[in-house]
């Protein structure tokens, strides 16, 4: 009985200084109000980000054969818009765009090295489809780049269609979507052709140069960078046709939802920078920002940007600063002043009409 006098006095202690404390607020509006005694939620970290952090380095699987994209210099250096994506999660786990380990993959060996773990993530211009997001054991991240399928010809063959190219042979690379999608356009069309698989695309080139495909297909994208880099580009011709949908992203195993939320939400961190107009030369002018939602973006006065992913609260500061936003990559690895000169069209923010949108940080 004395146990339960001393928990109901507590109780009743507590009640009215609740009471009281309202009631001076009652009496005062302007009062300031009795702050929460919950903690910010903090993210516990998972087994992959974990680790990230006991080695230092992020190691990342990218493509070395594809310029714009992902390729290497003599000095064996990684370039290209995926691989500055991979950049941006190192510098928001770490601290350091630089920590990246670059593992060059093909496009057949992305789901065992996923799944072996020989790499962290993925950021190799993959196409989400339902069989890779439930077969491989992947999580996508947001779409980095929306493309179609296309087909490439000589200038001199004189191919506008894919009915020229039946009978012929058409060419790209093993364990790609480009594959089923080549086979359905055609056989829809009651075409007969002969599909030829190399493991990498620099063997697919190889081939089309050496005249034993009358055609390559691949992502659009991937033609604009092979045409561009061509020793003759003008005699390549891309045909006016897209074959399909290619939402292309970043993927990391479903193993680890904690990294997998960072991963999301650093590209969507790069979408929201640009929308912010946020750029790595700015970035520190808008610290002191009075906006509320550019205060919780840059995880400051107190915010807790970061710890509902479990890494630093003014994580896009650092990745914005070390590696820019995202219409800052797009221009410097494909943009009208690169070879390729790409324009943003569907890959540009939504309030200037394209597809890219970010959910509120809040």
């Amino acid at each position: 009985m004395l146990k339960r006098s001393v928990v109901m006095s507590l109780l009743l202690v507590a009640l009215i200084a609740a009471f009281g404390a309202l009631a001076v607020q009652a009496q005062d509006p302007t009062a300031t109000p009795i702050p929460p005694t919950a903690t910010p939620f903090v993210a516990e970290t998972g087994p992959i980000t974990q680790r990230v952090i006991d080695r230092g380095s992020l190691v990342c699987g990218v493509n070395a054969l594809l310029p714009g994209f992902g390729t290497t210099n003599d000095a064996g250096e990684f370039s290209g818009f995926d691989v500055d994506i991979c950049r941006a999660v190192a510098a928001a786990v770490l601290g350091n765009a630089n920590a990246v380990e670059f593992r060059a993959i093909t496009a057949a060996e992305r789901p065992t090295v996923l799944a072996s773990g020989e790499v962290d993530m993925i950021s190799r211009n993959s196409t989400w489809t339902l069989s890779r997001d439930t077969e491989w054991g992947a999580t996508f991240a947001p779409t980095t780049f929306y493309d179609g399928q296309g087909v490439m010809v000589t200038a001199e063959s004189g191919a506008a269609t894919l009915e020229d190219l039946e009978g012929g042979t058409i060419c790209t690379n093993a364990g790609t979507t480009t594959e089923l999608n080549m086979t359905d356009a055609m056989e829809s069309r009651g075409l007969e052709f002969t599909l030829q698989t190399f493991q990498d695309f620099d063997q697919v080139m190889a081939a089309f140069y050496e005249g034993r495909c009358d055609a390559v297909t691949t992502d659009i994208s991937g033609l604009v960078s092979r045409q561009a880099v061509a020793p003759d580009p003008g005699a390549l011709s891309i045909i006016d046709i897209v074959l399909s949908k290619e939402p292309l992203g970043p993927l990391t195993p479903q193993s680890d939802p904690q990294f997998s939320d960072i991963v999301r939400w650093t590209v969507y961190g790069l979408i929201q920078a640009e929308e912010y107009g946020i750029t790595s030369e700015n970035v520190q002018d808008f610290m002191a920002s009075e906006d509320p939602g550019i205060q919780r973006f840059l995880g400051q006065g107190g915010n807790p940007s970061g710890s509902y992913l479990g890494i630093a609260n003014d994580f896009m500061v650092t990745v914005i600063t070390q590696v820019g936003n995202y219409g800052e990559i797009f221009n410097r690895n494909l943009g009208p002043d690169t070879i390729f000169g790409l324009e943003r069209g569907v890959n540009d923010l939504w309030t200037n009409g394209g597809l890219l949108y970010a959910p509120p940080f809040r």
